[in-house]
Parts: C-alpha cells; sequence; structure tokens
C-alpha cells in the first residue's frame, strides 16, 4: 500500500510518501522558521496561508523523487489534529480533495501518535508495549503504550510545555526563535555548576510535569545578573542556558525512570521537537542503563514535524481497515486517548 502523508499542523509543512511493503519512498520539508523569526513566535494566519503555497509544490516534489504518478496512490493520510485550525484545514481540505478525485481512502491522524510512531522508520524500532515521553513545543506526556490506539496518560505538564518553556528561557537571554536549540547550543559554552535550578516536582510522588516556576527562576537569575552586571557577559548567558537545560533534562529523566519502574517495562520512546535535544538522549541513555530498559527515538529530521511520521501511522489506520468518511476533519484540541486501538 502507498500512502501520501501530509502534515500542516502549524509552522512546518511536510510531504511523504510511505510503501507498507518498500518503506519510505520520498519525503520532503519546509519549514517558516525564518518568516516567524520575524515575529518571535507564529503567526497563525500566515502559517495557513504559506501552507497553501507551499503543500502543493512539495506533493509535486515527493512524487517526482519516488518516480510515481498521483494515481498509483492507494491512499492519501493527513494531520487532522491538535494544531492550529487554519493550518490543519489547509492539509485536510487539500488531502481529502485528492482521495476523492483518485477514488482512494483518506484517514485524518493525530499528529501526537504520528510523533509517537516516528522511530517506527528507523532500522531498529520499538516493539510493543513501552513507555513514551512526548517532548515538544505544545506538548510534554508521559503515555503508557500497548499498541497502537491503546494509550494511557501516565503523566502530563501542567503548565507550560518543555519546548515552550525553551522558547520563553530563549527570549530572557536575548535569543531569537524558535529558541530551543539556540539554548542547547548556547549551553554547550557553559559552566553546568556555576547556577542551581530547581528539578520541579520531583519531591513529589506522581508523574506530572510543571514548568513555570523553573521559567520565572530562570527569569529572576536572569534579572539579578543583570542588576550586577548591567549587560550580561556571554559567560553567564552561557551558565543560565546550561543550568536551565540541565534542570529540564533531569525532571524529565526522573519521571522516565519512574514511569519505567512503575509500568514495569523496559522500553522508553521519546519523541517531539525536543527528543532531538542531545543533552536529553545523553541523561536517558544513562537514565535507562540504570533500569535495564532500552532507549528508542527517530534521526533528527523526524523529530520535529514531518510528513512521513504520518503517512507511517496513516499506513497502519488504513490496513486495518480504518478509513475516513468523506467529512474534512480538523480538531485543534484532540486527546490521544479517545482514538480507536487497531
Amino acid at each position: 500500500m502507498r500512502v501520501l502523508g501530509i502534515e500542516t499542523s502549524c509552522d512546518e509543512t511536510g510531504v511523504a510518501l510511505y510503501d507498507s511493503e518498500r518503506g519510505l519512498l520520498g519525503d520532503a520539508l519546509y519549514s517558516q522558521v525564518k518568516m516567524h523569526a520575524e515575529y518571535g513566535g507564529v503567526v497563525p494566519e500566515l502559517a495557513s496561508r504559506d501552507h497553501v503555497r507551499k503543500l502543493v509544490p512539495l506533493i509535486r516534489e515527493v512524487m517526482a523523487e519516488a518516480d510515481l504518478a498521483l494515481s498509483d496512490l492507494d491512499a492519501v493520510a493527513y494531520t487532522a489534529g491538535p494544531g492550529l485550525i487554519g493550518a490543519l484545514m489547509v492539509g485536510a481540505s487539500t488531502g481529502r480533495a485528492l482521495a476523492l478525485s483518485l477514488g482512494v481512502p483518506a484517514v485524518a491522524v493525530h499528529h501526537m501518535e504520528g510523533h509517537l510512531l516516528a522511530p517506527m522508520l528507523e532500522e531498529k524500532p520499538p516493539a510493543f508495549p513501552f513507555v513514551a515521553l512526548l517532548v515538544s513545543g505544545g506538548h510534554t506526556q508521559l503515555v503508557q503504550v500497548e499498541g497502537i490506539g491503546r494509550y494511557s496518560l501516565l503523566g502530563e505538564s501542567l503548565d507550560d510545555a518543555a519546548g515552550e518553556a525553551f522558547d520563553k528561557a530563549a527570549k530572557m537571554l536575548g535569543l531569537d526563535y524558535p529558541g530551543g536549540p539556540l539554548v542547547a547550543k548556547l549551553a554547550q559554552q557553559g559552566q553546568r555548576d556555576r547556577f542551581t535550578f530547581p528539578r520541579p516536582m520531583t519531591d513529589r510522588p506522581g508523574l506530572d510535569f510543571s514548568f513555570s516556576g523553573l521559567k520565572t527562576f530562570t527569569l529572576n537569575t536572569v534579572n539579578a545578573q543583570r542588576s550586577q552586571q548591567g549587560e550580561i557577559d556571554s559567560q553567564t548567558l552561557s551558565d543560565i542556558a546550561a543550568a536551565f537545560e540541565d534542570a529540564v533534562v533531569d525532571t524529565l529523566a526522573i519521571k522516565c525512570r519512574r514511569a519505567l519502574q512503575q509500568t514495569g517495562y523496559k522500553q522508553l520512546v521519546i519523541a517531539g521537537g525536543v527528543s532531538a535535544n542531545a543533552r536529553l538522549r545523553e541523561k536517558l541513555e544513562a537514565t535507562v542503563a540504570k533500569e535495564r530498559a532500552q532507549l528508542f527515538y527517530a534521526r533528527p529530521r523526524f523529530c520535529t514535524d514531518n510528513g512521513a511520521m504520518i503517512a507511517y501511522a496513516g499506513t497502519q489506520r488504513l490496513l486495518a481497515g480504518q478509513a475516513s468518511d468523506l467529512t474534512i476533519l480538523a480538531r485543534p484540541r484532540w486527546p490521544m486517548d479517545t482514538l480507536p486501538p487497531l
């Protein structure tokens, strides 16, 4: 089965072609980062318009890469949510219309399920069951995964997601948007023992997260240094970035270890944009080793939003006989535990 995957949930236009027997045949991604950087964050209306401009050319690019025609498609998968409603509508309407014109089924895919299954695209994928840490700009969740569609929420952020906290910390440090990768880069030059930041909610039981207090602690640290120095020197900025990054990473690692102990599972999957953070991967490798468990994640290009994860997730549901009706489905809010199991 050849399935075209379309991802337009936020500020990246992703298209990919997945074959259930041959694997990934084509993949293309366009990022709107430069456009939104001027405004310090994503502007929904601009995001939607840019998806309109880029989506069809990317579909043509992917089909050319695979050396196939649209008539060779067996189905279309598109991201239906969660995400920005205008951006979702671009991909949903295009995907649904394309499927209808070709006389093939279409399937609406949950964006976070796509992220969760992205490591399945690697040579050594995890096997069910496992614990998944979904960590991105909009989500920080620990999920018990027994199979596709068989999800139990173990814990989530009660306020800011980890990626959102990274972006806000970046603004405090005077960095551009998107801030997460820039904070990580700055932290590489930092002295990690100069500042001690809290590890929020790790001194109590449970698997929920909270990063708003850490954001406030970062702001207070920056203001204190500014009052002492005037203009903060580059080394101090690096030291603060390192302390912030370690606080987030340690918090995530502590909760992941608890989740493994609670479930008894020996596999941990990390997915979402923040899963590309090298410090997080290093820390979690050490964490799972203590539990005699294994860590799985996608290659960096499949950690951020992309069409390949949507094509793969859609293929699995289509193979199980699940497809959407003629409705153009777009759900900006969509709890993942409401998905039907395979």
